[in-house]
């Protein structure tokens, strides 16, 4: 009896290699870019979120204005940074490059169209992450030891950015803690005189929130609300360690909220310095 012809055998090896790599393809393909891993880019009107997203989109500054609609669009971690997921792969994986695509959401800033941000927490797809972004020029104190306007304003933000986090898991049905979330604060512009650098800028926020926080409480007691009869005086509806005393971030990491200042710049003199940035980003894929 004669054996399979040679022709036979190489047909059989290609099929036999080909089907592995055309199902990989074709799952690849069929992967929309909804399944990316995404983050959320968010802060004050002027904090240089949109040019932070052209910057990282294509790799070099682009004068941008004010955002009055959301906009996400596809970005791929410079070569030189690495990714959790990535750690154990070797450098010629040609997998490699594909873990380190994600979506990077931009959201409008201007006190009446933050919805948009708050709906994307509140609804997240793949959400690895959040860019809290601020303008670190624009948070010093006056000479009177008042906060500014900026400050103030970045501080509400946040405040109310990380209750409504928070109730993730202080108002979930489900016996399982929430996915651990990590928060970036971006304190941008840190190329100008004027900033502050990242520690100050997370004990100033630290501090207005805490005023923040102090001047809510006031305010519904001021209203007649009693706080006896109603839930509104719960733990569960004040950010932090009950209301009380003074806010920091740690407080956050009991509801699984992690949160991380990181200082940088997108413009300057010597080029933008979002390294740190990156990295951060890296280190939650």
């Amino acid at each position: 009896m004669m054996g399979p012809s040679p022709l036979a055998i190489v047909v059989t090896l290609i099929v036999a290699l080909s089907i592995p790599l055309f199902l990989h393809l074709v799952i690849y393909r069929s992967t929309s870019s909804n399944t990316l891993p995404s983050f959320l880019l968010i802060g004050p009107s002027g904090a240089g979120k949109t040019a932070l997203l052209t910057l990282f989109e294509q790799g070099h500054h682009v004068d941008t204005r004010p955002s009055q609609t959301p906009l996400s669009v596809e970005v791929s971690l410079p070569v030189k940074t690495k990714t959790a997921s990535s750690k154990y792969r070797s450098a010629n994986d040609p997998s490699l490059q594909v873990h380190k695509r994600f979506l990077l959401a931009d959201t409008p800033g201007h006190g009446k169209l933050r919805y948009h941000a708050f709906d994307s927490v509140v609804k997240p797809q793949n959400l690895q992450g959040i860019i809290f972004m601020v303008d670190a020029a624009d948070l010093s104190s006056s000479t009177e030891g008042d906060s500014n306007e900026g400050l103030r304003q970045a501080a509400e933000y946040l405040h109310d950015l990380l209750l409504l986090l928070q109730t993730r898991s202080t108002k979930s049905k489900s016996s399982k803690a929430p996915k651990e979330l990590p928060v970036l604060v971006a304190a941008n512009k840190l190329d100008l005189f004027t900033a502050l650098p990242a520690p100050l800028v997370q004990k100033a926020l630290e501090a207005e929130i805490t005023n923040v926080r102090t001047s809510k409480s006031k305010g519904l007691l001021d209203s007649g609300i009693d706080m006896n009869e109603t839930d509104v005086g719960e733990e569960k509806d004040w950010l932090g360690d009950g209301g009380e005393g003074t806010f920091k971030f740690s407080q956050m990491e009991e509801v699984n909220v992690f949160v991380t200042v990181l200082g940088g710049n997108v413009v300057g003199t010597d080029g933008p310095d979002v390294g740190k940035w990156w990295d951060w980003i890296g280190s939650n894929l």
